[in-house]
């Protein structure tokens, strides 16, 4: 019977070792090596599906190097051209991941039957008749989709070969195997070895490839780091199952930048674009309701504005409650101690409860005013007009800093009809306010705001 050679592989950061270690060398994570089948003692068959090698580099001078547009294919869907950068491009391996069920099938399948493409959708999860049932609900335009159940790598790139679609779809990586290495599925060595055969397919014929991939239980993509260094572009797919509203999020693209956001509502009938969220973010009840304000922030160049929900009641039992959802707590507790100390309220004898509207998950600093002026709304209980924005970051002094794009949350505030909006006077300097349609009032401090709008 041949010997069988296994290596220890860091799932983290894909460094192996003979023997296992608890803790990684490299990466310095611990118990992340597992036990994989590399190959037989006995020979093993070269692998290679390339046909041609007319794309073969040669070393050049940098100088020599002739800058061009990069060759872009729009997707036919706005919110995903925006998180590429501006469109497919042509070679580029693209890694979608994301929760089960959020939507990542439902999106590459809709991308695939609705284009004007000629799609290969290699699946390795589901049959036919499954694809043709989701198909059938988003509804099918594009007749040159062709629906291919495969998870052998060297036998769907030869069948890439022989159909030359412009694009190709993978669902997921974690089912391609190749026969040549005797780990399971779904494994490091797998993992890897199969996105680095698919990566020297789509670049050798210029063929674009989305990849999707499963996360692990601490929300990040399964498999090796080394997975997210090998593709071009990286999108997270998010979303609350108790929300219809779905975030796509850039982490990492070679082609574009990586602050972009893409928003998609879930349908009956598959994802739709959501080209204007702060319409659909912001509540439309016409009762002032005290603890409720309006944040006009920004995701890349994107600016929305977002409604922010707090309320603050006197504490029950001994130790005041501190719960958060779409926003960080560390933060809401420095926010919390800056009223206690700068303004002089004893917040910390209440519960405080903070909620983002709509479902999502905000990490810029410029809606720190608009958390600031719902926490004292809720515990003066006063109410704050709704026509009324803010964006602004506060220190820890009280002081309010300013903020980048301020022009252009103040254009999509009044775009919205909205009469004022409080900025950081840092930004309101040289600032010409005629060019706007709303009243702009620049705060350089927490007690100024509180005098200003409480009185």
């Amino acid at each position: 019977m041949a010997k069988i050679k296994t290596l220890f592989v860091c799932s983290n950061c894909g460094v192996n070792s003979p023997k296992w270690i608890g803790k990684c060398p490299s990466c310095e994570e611990w118990n992340t090596y597992q036990e994989e089948i590399i190959e037989k003692s006995s020979a093993r068959t070269p692998f290679n599906t390339l046909k041609s090698e007319k794309n073969k580099s040669i070393p050049i001078p940098l100088v020599d190097v002739q800058k061009g547009n990069l060759l872009r294919m729009p997707s036919g869907d706005g919110e995903l051209d925006r998180v590429l950068g501006g469109g497919i491009v042509k070679g580029a391996l693209v890694l979608l991941g994301g929760q089960p069920g959020i939507g990542k099938s439902t999106l590459l399948l809709q991308l695939a039957t609705q284009s004007s493409y000629k799609v290969l959708y290699v699946s390795g999860e589901e049959s036919e008749e499954q694809i043709k049932m989701r198909a059938d609900r988003i509804g099918i335009t594009n007749k040159d989709c062709i629906i291919y159940t495969e998870t052998s790598v060297p036998v769907l790139l030869k069948e890439a070969e022989n159909q030359e679609p412009q694009l190709i779809i993978i669902d997921s990586i974690q089912t391609l195997r190749l026969p040549d290495l005797d780990s399971s599925p779904g494994s490091i060595t797998q993992v890897r070895a199969c996105t680095n055969e698919i990566m020297k397919f789509a670049k050798t014929m210029q063929i674009p490839v989305f990849i999707i991939g499963h996360i692990n239980k601490e929300g990040a993509i399964a498999g090796p780091k080394l997975l997210e260094h090998m593709v071009d572009t990286v999108l997270l797919f998010e979303g609350d199952q108790n929300y219809a509203y779905r975030i796509i999020r850039t982490q990492k693209n070679r082609f574009g930048s990586t602050d972009e956001l893409a928003i998609y509502e879930m349908k009956s009938d598959g994802l739709r674009e959501v080209p204007n969220p702060s319409e659909i973010l912001l509540s439309q009840s016409e009762e002032l309701l005290s603890g409720s304000t309006v944040a006009a922030t920004m995701e890349g160049r994107r600016t929305m504005l977002i409604e922010i929900q707090a309320l603050v009641s006197t504490a029950v039992y001994g130790t005041p409650q501190r719960s958060v959802t779409g926003y960080d707590l560390r933060r809401l507790h420095m926010l919390l101690a800056v009223l206690e100390k700068r303004v002089g309220f004893p917040i910390g004898q209440y519960d405080v409860f903070l909620n983002i509207a709509g479902g999502l998950k905000v990490v810029d600093p410029a809606t720190d005013l608009a958390i600031v002026c719902s926490l004292i709304s809720s515990m003066q209980d006063i109410s704050i007009s709704r026509e009324i924005a803010f964006a602004g970051e506060v220190g820890l002094s009280g002081e309010i800093r300013a903020v980048r794009g301020v022009d252009l949350r103040i254009t999509e505030a009044a775009r919205l009809g909205f009469s004022k909006i409080y900025i950081p006077k840092a930004n309101a300097k040289g600032m010409d306010q005629n060019r706007f349609d709303i009243e702009i009032v620049g705060i350089s401090k927490i007690e100024i705001l509180f005098n200003d709008l409480f009185g």
